[in-house]
């Protein structure tokens, strides 16, 4: 499967809310107006990706100063395993990177093993538990990774897996 990377429009708004619908639960995903503000952010960045003509997943973030956040990463189900989520992973971190950022933190459900892997496979490692963080009393890892200075030179235009 080839997968073409680009930046976040406002017409992919609806595709991205249906698509984070799909990925989490009701008591996890975001409402609109919770999407909306994050996408708009003052350092806030969303990378699209896209299956042919159709949006497979999306990653957005947000940055200030020295330190970015992971808001959400949300993949298809029929897109993923197949490498899609380190690919927008990669490409978010180099924005980052680009930017000056040089930690990344986001939280995690303590109950959710596939995502920890993830995210443990990808070099973040936890830095506590926030105990309650999602709604029905669910805690959540807080976890962190340390950029490095290759990670800064950011790749123009779409790239393929």
């Amino acid at each position: 499967m080839i997968f073409k990377l680009r930046s976040y429009k406002p017409e992919d708004f609806e595709t991205l809310y249906e698509i984070d619908q799909l990925c989490y639960e009701p008591a996890i995903a975001y409402s609109r107006r919770e999407l909306r503000n994050y996408l708009s952010f003052p350092g806030a960045d969303c990378v699209v990706a896209k299956a042919g003509a159709k949006i497979a997943g999306f990653i957005v973030t947000a940055s200030a100063d020295a330190w970015g956040y992971i808001v959400t990463i949300d993949v298809l189900e029929a897109y993923r395993r197949q490498r899609l989520g380190t690919l927008l992973l990669a490409r978010a971190e180099r924005r980052l990177a680009a930017k000056g950022v040089r930690q990344v933190a986001l939280e995690t459900a303590t109950d959710n093993t596939a995502a920890i892997a993830f995210w443990q496979k990808h070099g973040y490692r936890t830095r506590g538990i926030r105990k309650d963080y999602y709604s029905g009393g669910r805690d959540a890892y807080s976890m962190v990774k340390r950029l490095n200075a290759g990670a800064k030179k950011a790749r123009k235009g779409s790239e393929a897996l």
